[in-house]
């Protein structure tokens, strides 16, 4: 059987799968996809389950050796370091790569003489993995860099891998034991520098940015046994074109879209985990013109607005987590929330405000900024539908512990709020079709919603610019004939350049004549 994963140059895994014909060594751990079970009887006729046919993979060493591996060549390394005391990081690695090579040389040639030849490809391998270990993410590496990973979930020694493309899968350990996982995250924690944040029984709570700007959370301690999560973002320079070639949205709704972006309208992207809210958001936030001055608000960074060259003057504020510690007041040290950062974030003289997601009580100061500024302010909410996140908003509002009243929580929504976005996920990858080819998830927007002011009951009153099709829950308009959207908001539109047209354009018609266009 062959290996039906991309190939990566860095994965070890990609690398052993043509490397290795030969059972693994003894003790050596195997890497073994275990494909989900699937009821024949849940699928559609048309549509049946295929096995696995993944080979296992296999380093030719267990955790044992490269953890001797590692602790031979860490000591050099430090030994090096501490030699020349002006070395820099990046010298760091690049001797820690020739430290790596000889330290692994010795040892295969020890492993050579007891009969068991390593190919070259096997050495390089081991360098490989002993180079994770001590500069990377060690076992876990390979997950990161497979660009089809979307979440890697860890339970102990239970390990979860979830793709784009593929049915999600089972893996081996990523560490031989609970303490050495707590160990490996620790490390991943100490090589992005984000202040003193690590899982320790003081601060059994870890959530981190990855190098790659995958998103880490992890929890020991407080849970049976270390349980973490990494969400990758599988990408991060797309704009709203690109967002309208993977099928997200439509050319006629990227066109909506960007005229309520440059027509400054508040905006709310809302959906359920991992379907793509931040993604959007971030799509959406590339239309801003590049003059304006835009501050963005996020525990970790995940919208990297201020690395874009062509995007936004951008000021990014990132939350901060304690030590563990509490002061005389019974405040954690060292901790920044993010509604501890917006009143510094407002004073910066910014014409938008982007909040990565709101959680907690930082949504007063989100919908204020909406509601006192010049308006084209965005944010992330979890919300299972987007009528439910007028009452998510509220819910949080009345949380945040400022006395707040529910009449007033709904006041200062229908006021700071234009539009509620919700996003999709279809989830297609346990299924294989005629042609044999599995399934893929897809991420669609299916409803844009307008808030429209204050209605009965004092609850904001709402209504539907696109609501999703029968066929396949993806956008339509209800604005047929007259245009469902308010005419001062219309009008702001239009002035920011939106054509009309689409308010009357199924998914996909952007381009093609319409045969009835009633004028708005």
């Amino acid at each position: 059987m062959t290996d039906t994963r991309p190939e990566s140059p860095a994965s070890l895994d990609a690398l052993f799968a043509q490397a290795l014909g030969e059972q693994p060594a003894q003790g050596a751990p195997v890497l073994r996809p275990v494909p989900p079970q699937v009821s024949p009887a849940s699928l559609p006729q048309s549509v049946v389950p295929v096995p696995d046919t993944s080979a296992p993979t296999t380093l030719p060493v267990g955790h044992e050796v490269l953890a001797e591996l590692r602790s031979r060549a860490s000591m050099k390394i430090g030994e090096a370091a501490g030699a020349d005391a002006s070395m820099s990081e990046e010298d760091r690695r690049q001797r820690g790569q020739s430290i790596i090579v000889q330290v692994v040389s010795e040892w295969a040639t020890k492993y050579a003489a007891s009969g068991q030849d390593l190919t070259p490809q096997q050495e390089r391998a081991v360098r490989e993995a002993v180079f994770d270990e001590l500069f990377r993410a060690g076992r876990l590496q390979p997950l990161l860099d497979d660009s089809h990973v979307e979440n890697i979930i860890i339970y102990g020694d239970k390990v979860r891998v979830d793709y784009a493309d593929r049915p999600t899968r089972t893996w081996d350990p990523i560490a031989k034991t609970d303490r050495d996982l707590i160990s490996l995250i620790n490390h991943l924690a100490r090589m992005q520098g984000q202040g003193e944040r690590a899982l320790t029984p003081a601060t059994p709570n870890l959530n981190l940015r990855l190098a790659d700007g995958s998103r880490l959370a992890a929890s020991a301690y407080v849970t049976p046994r270390p349980s973490i999560v990494i969400r990758r973002h599988r990408t991060r320079g797309q704009g709203l074109d690109d967002l309208v070639r993977w099928g997200t949205i439509d050319a006629s709704l990227a066109h909506f879209l960007r005229a309520a972006v440059k027509g400054r309208k508040n905006i709310i992207v809302v959906g359920s985990q991992g379907v793509g809210k931040t993604s959007l958001l971030r799509a959406m936030a590339r239309e801003i013109p590049s003059k304006e001055r835009v501050g963005t608000l996020e525990s970790e960074y995940e919208l990297y607005l201020h690395e874009d060259p062509d995007g936004p003057e951008v000021v990014a504020y990132e939350g901060r987590e304690s030590n563990g510690e509490r002061g005389p007041d019974g405040k954690l040290q060292g901790e920044l929330t993010l509604s501890d950062l917006f009143p510094q974030l407002l004073r910066m003289s910014l014409r938008r405000v982007i909040v990565g997601e709101v959680r907690s009580k930082e949504v007063v100061p989100m919908l204020h900024a909406m509601n006192e500024g010049e308006g084209g302010s965005m944010a992330t909410l979890h919300a299972r539908s987007p009528q439910l996140s007028i009452e998510r908003l509220a819910t949080l509002c009345l949380e945040a512990g400022i006395g707040m009243t529910e009449a007033l929580a709904y006041r200062l929504i229908a006021q700071a709020v234009d539009f509620v976005v919700y996003v999709r996920l279809v989830d297609e990858t346990e299924l294989v079709g005629p042609d044999g080819q599995h399934g893929r998830k897809h991420r669609f927007v299916s409803h844009v919603m307008e808030i429209t002011g204050i209605g009965e009951g004092g609850r904001p009153s709402h209504q539907m610019v696109f609501a999703p099709r029968e066929q396949d829950g993806r956008r339509e308009p209800r604005a047929v004939p007259h245009g469902n959207i308010s005419q001062t908001c219309l009008d702001d539109l239009v002035r920011a350049g939106l054509d009309r047209s689409v308010l009357q354009r199924p998914w996909g018609s952007w381009g093609a004549p319409l045969e009835t266009v009633v004028p708005l």
